[in-house]
């Protein structure tokens, strides 16, 4: 199979490091990306996790497009609901100056924390629990478009630079929510399997049976969004996984910290439960040899039709990341390119 091929990261900080190594692991991994052939770099937004350092993608998206030369970079996603749709108009109407043509807005609209962190970025009980992510939405396209009604309070407000497009949006979701409102608006789509497996077929399918074509997207573009842990055989991926996994578990009870290594999991202390909790998330993952992990991924990309597979790889080693999404793109065909860096 030939399909496009992106990368999701959320720049995990490895036990045993710091958040600027994990910073730099995120440029390097996009260096490789680009060199390899991969489509797009997206950045999450995600707060107060003592094992992510993703908090702010917007900058990194400025850093990683100063340090590539072909790759579409873009946020996976800006958190619109934390955010002023007229500061991420402005944010992104920036980079799209700096950076013609490489840019896209992927927008989510979960908080990317807990409640008390969600709080803090909202500031205020209203915002927090307001429901009105297409009403903020809105904004932000009449801020792109200048489509404010004439009554509009907003109407004279200008998101500078004013001589650019904004890039292109993405919405991000992992249910029907986000794959009808997307299909309506004719935006991109991007699908979280990862978050939830079970309801990737039905969301993209319905993204594509209610598409609206339009200027920036004049025919549906779905992403399949997985977590993929790829390795030579089943065995040493499984034991790259246990990071992910518990990883995963951790933020299930409320904890965080630094992404554990393997022997570091295999030393912790677990209960039973929290051992049987370990193996039902690994269902999240795409874990094996390509072999294996082709044997689950080409049926789902089929299924739902996917344009387009993002892989989420969290493993402690960062040479063993760039391995597994290098297999990946083996698996999918995906070939390298030969760069020139300009600035």
């Amino acid at each position: 199979m030939t399909i496009p091929l992106s990368i999701l990261d959320v720049t995990p900080v490895p036990s045993g490091s710091n958040t600027s190594q994990a910073l730099r692991n995120t440029v390097d991994l996009a260096q490789f990306a680009d060199a390899r052939g991969f489509t797009r770099y997206w950045l999450a937004e995600h707060h107060n996790s003592g094992g992510i350092a993703s908090t702010t993608p917007e900058i990194m998206i400025a850093q990683i497009a100063r340090e590539t030369a072909h790759i579409r970079v873009g946020s996976g996603g800006v958190m619109l609901p934390n955010h002023s749709p007229l500061k991420v108009a402005e944010s992104f109407r920036m980079l799209e100056a700096l950076y013609p043509e490489r840019v896209d807005l992927g927008i989510g609209r979960a908080p990317g924390t807990d409640m008390m962190t969600a709080l803090a970025l909202r500031r205020s009980e209203e915002n927090l629990n307001a429901d009105n992510f297409p009403e903020e939405l809105g904004l932000l396209l009449a801020f792109a478009n200048g489509t404010f009604p004439a009554n509009h309070p907003f109407r004279t407000v200008m998101a500078y630079p004013n001589d650019v497009p904004l890039p292109p949006i993405w919405l991000l979701g992992s249910s029907g929510f986000s794959s009808q409102l997307s299909a309506e608006l004719g935006m991109g789509f991007a699908f979280a399997h990862h978050i939830n497996g079970t309801a990737a077929i039905p969301a993209m399918q319905l993204y594509r049976d209610k598409f609206e074509p339009s200027a920036s997207f004049p025919k549906p573009h779905a992403i399949l969004a997985v977590s993929i842990i790829c390795a030579d055989t089943d065995e040493e991926a499984n034991d790259l996984a246990l990071s992910v996994q518990y990883a995963f578990l951790r933020i299930s009870t409320g904890r965080s910290g630094p992404l554990a290594s393997p022997a570091e999991v295999k030393a912790a202390a677990l209960t039973p439960v929290e051992l049987m909790q370990m193996n039902g998330l690994k269902e999240r993952h795409f874990v094996g040899s390509p072999a294996t992990v082709s044997e689950r991924l080409l049926p789902l990309i089929e299924r739902t039709q996917a344009d387009e597979v993002m892989v989420l790889t969290m493993v402690h080693d960062h040479a063993a990341r760039k391995h597994s999404y290098d297999l990946v793109a083996t698996m999918l065909d995906v070939q390298s390119v030969t760069l020139t860096l300009t600035h």
